[in-house]
């Protein structure tokens, strides 16, 4: 992996981990998120406006692969809201990036991609920082806890997020091949706002887009811009790198969101935790000489 594609996936990381903890301290995570996405449009659209980039309209296979990829990162945004409803975020955010557990063995199954044996093992240990992300201490007694940790609904919901978000990350490898980044990303974000849009055309959400906006409209609009970056530069780097890598690369964010967790929202079991972060950023370093 390159200099370049691994510091844009980085950045992109930390962008990632902000964005959702401004989603954890919203009242209504769906509504919240559909803002966060309106917001985002703004600065996007001046952007593709006064980028140096040739434009044409996709074709089917590029809008074939933004269909897919908006149905799956709209679920995943969906399914993430419901995790954060009831779980931490130095727990549920590590879950719902588990897309580093699949998206390589899309990547060889679908792409045709090869991993060395030092990116496998840094996919590895990546996998396994994950895992002792559940655990409270260091016993054998806690090697147990992510399986009984399933009966919850939170956890079920953001391990099911990272599954879908592996999907439609094949999708966009796929589409930013043969399309520039820059255009599939604005088209892939407006066609989730679309979905997200008529989500919220049923009753139950009317009355609370209103109160959301009144409520962290500050969290919103910094929401907006950040998602947008977030966006931009993973697809940008995912353009120069393996998928296989790429994805699990990015999971430098869950250092990101485990420290928030920690040291903003004061959340219990930290050293536990922050150890379990240190192995998935291991792994990633692993990865980025692979």
């Amino acid at each position: 992996m390159s200099n370049l594609a691994f510091a844009l996936i980085i950045f992109s990381a930390v962008m990632h981990a902000t964005w959702n903890t401004l989603v954890k301290q919203s009242r209504h995570k769906t509504v919240f998120i559909w803002w966060m996405f309106i917001c985002s449009m703004f600065p996007f659209t001046v952007i593709i406006t006064v980028i140096d980039e040739p434009f044409h309209w996709p074709g089917i296979h590029t809008l074939t692969m933004i269909a897919i990829g908006s149905v799956s990162f709209v679920l995943y945004h969906l399914l993430n809201g419901r995790a954060y409803r009831d779980g931490d975020l130095s727990i549920i955010y590590p879950l719902s990036q588990t897309s580093m557990v699949y998206v390589p063995i899309w990547g060889v199954l679908l792409l045709g991609e090869r991993l060395s044996l030092t990116g496998i093992s840094g996919i590895l240990l990546v996998i396994f920082g994950t895992f002792c992300v559940q655990m409270r201490e260091v016993s054998l007694a806690e090697i147990a806890r992510p399986f009984r940790d399933l009966q919850s609904t939170s956890v079920r919901a953001a391990l099911l997020a990272g599954f879908i978000y592996s999907i439609g990350s094949i999708a966009e490898k796929t589409g930013v091949r043969d399309y520039p980044p820059v255009f599939f990303t604005y088209f892939l974000v407006m066609a989730m706002l679309l979905l997200m849009s008529i989500n919220l055309c049923r009753p139950k959400y009317r009355e609370l887009i209103a109160e959301e906006w009144r409520a962290n409209w500050r969290l919103i609009l910094w929401s907006g811009p950040t998602v947008m970056l977030s966006f931009l530069t993973f697809r940008y780097g995912l353009n120069m790198a393996r998928v296989g890598y790429a994805v699990p690369v990015r999971q430098v964010s869950i250092m990101v969101g485990v420290l928030i967790g920690i040291f903003f929202l004061k959340e219990s079991f930290g050293r536990m935790r922050l150890i379990s972060a240190t192995l998935i950023v291991a792994g990633a370093a692993l990865i980025r000489f692979g």
